[in-house]
């Protein structure tokens, strides 16, 4: 059925917590997490935070695309479900990493089949034989192992375990941003402040060498069930 049209109230709790902010102001860091964790009232469930970058960049250039994958050094709050697409001994290897599943072509025909019961795969590089086939299925939903995001890789073992400790992925949408998850709600103040600086500070180191002019345009911080602070830049 298509979407209802027509206007959609805030919940009382976001509204009060958006009345704390003046959406004409940029916030420091610190100040942004303060907002966003006075909310006067708990969720039932720990809260996402989440960092949005608007990048003045060209998307329709190759040259421009700005992706990858970045260790928060605070984690990320989540358990990721990791897979490993390797054979034999390092199979194994992925196994005691921490990979919730690890094979070759019998664990591509699984995923091919329909599983998808998992948050990130990596692959060695001589797995993509057959891994390659499976771009309809994982490509949509933004799992598809890439050497540019760190998930084919030779040293699967330390892959699996990067990415179940925090590590992360990211690229840029058809507008320009980058949108990730730095943390959970719950962490401490000065946990957030770390995250968040620590990937405004990778984004910026990885700057496309075509791009001129005001690379990194703004960047907001919000919660689930929040609203959107605009950073000081």
């Amino acid at each position: 059925m298509p979407r209802q049209t027509g206007t959609y109230k805030p919940s009382r709790r976001y509204r009060e917590l958006a009345a704390k902010a003046d959406p004409n102001k940029s916030y420091t860091v610190d100040d942004a997490i303060v907002i966003l964790k006075s909310g006067p009232k708990k969720c039932k469930f720990d809260e996402s935070v989440d960092l949005a970058i608007k990048l003045d960049i060209d998307t329709k250039q190759a040259d421009q695309l700005v992706r990858g994958s970045f260790s928060l050094p605070k984690g990320t709050g989540k358990s990721m479900r990791v897979i490993c697409f390797a054979d034999g001994a390092l199979a194994e290897a992925a196994r005691q990493a921490g990979a919730v599943e690890a094979g070759g072509e019998d664990l591509a025909k699984r995923v091919e089949g329909g599983w998808l019961e998992f948050d990130v795969a990596v692959a060695h590089p001589a797995t993509m034989r057959y891994v390659g086939r499976l771009g309809k299925v994982l490509g949509p939903k933004g799992l598809m192992p890439s050497p540019k995001s760190g998930t084919v890789t030779t040293d699967v073992a330390k892959a699996v375990q990067e990415f179940k400790a925090g590590k992360i992925e990211f690229r840029n949408d058809s507008f320009g941003n980058v949108h990730v998850t730095v943390g959970k709600l719950s962490f401490s103040k000065e946990d957030l402040h770390v995250n968040v600086k620590a990937m405004l500070d990778h984004v910026l180191s990885i700057r496309p060498q075509a791009v001129k002019g005001n690379y990194l345009r703004k960047a907001t911080l919000t919660s689930t069930m929040g609203p959107g602070l605009r950073l000081v830049m």
